[in-house]
């Protein structure tokens, strides 16, 4: 059975709705999920998952949120290589450049995504919420 890891950060409620539903994707497709929010995460953890699910919304400059989230995955980036991982996040402004960004860092660091990222504007809508789902699914 694989191991997955959704890491996420959410201020409004919307990122952590997006990694419950990305957790209940994997977990429908047969693997073993811990949910954890970024303050719990630590790189170290990193080679306990087959592989892992980062969240984090789109903030102020279309940017990774910077108190908790970045700092955590800054520590993370070091043991990406190689290592399935997918990503999601919402926004409210913007169009998604912040989430652009960050998969190019991943590959640059030598991530193996597992499927498109997934963005939604806001709360997820039917279409964003199967979308998770289906992210969580492509991890197993």
């Amino acid at each position: 059975m694989s191991k997955v890891a959704v890491v996420y950060w959410s201020g409004t409620g919307n990122t952590e709705k997006m990694a419950n539903l990305v957790a209940e994707g994997a977990r429908n497709a047969g693997s073993e999920v811990s949910l954890f929010m970024a303050a719990e995460f630590r790189a170290d953890k990193m080679d306990e998952f087959d592989a892992v699910a980062f969240g984090c919304p789109s903030m102020g400059a279309e940017q990774l949120e910077e108190s908790e989230f970045e700092p955590m995955f800054i520590e993370c980036e070091g043991k990406l290589h190689g290592k399935k991982i997918a990503l999601f996040g919402s926004y409210g402004w913007g169009d998604g450049e912040w989430m652009r960004t960050w998969e190019e860092n991943c590959q640059s660091d030598g991530a193996i995504l597992a499927c498109d990222s997934v963005i939604c504007n806001d709360a997820p809508d039917e279409e964003a919420e199967a979308a998770c789902a289906a992210l969580g699914k492509a991890l197993v």
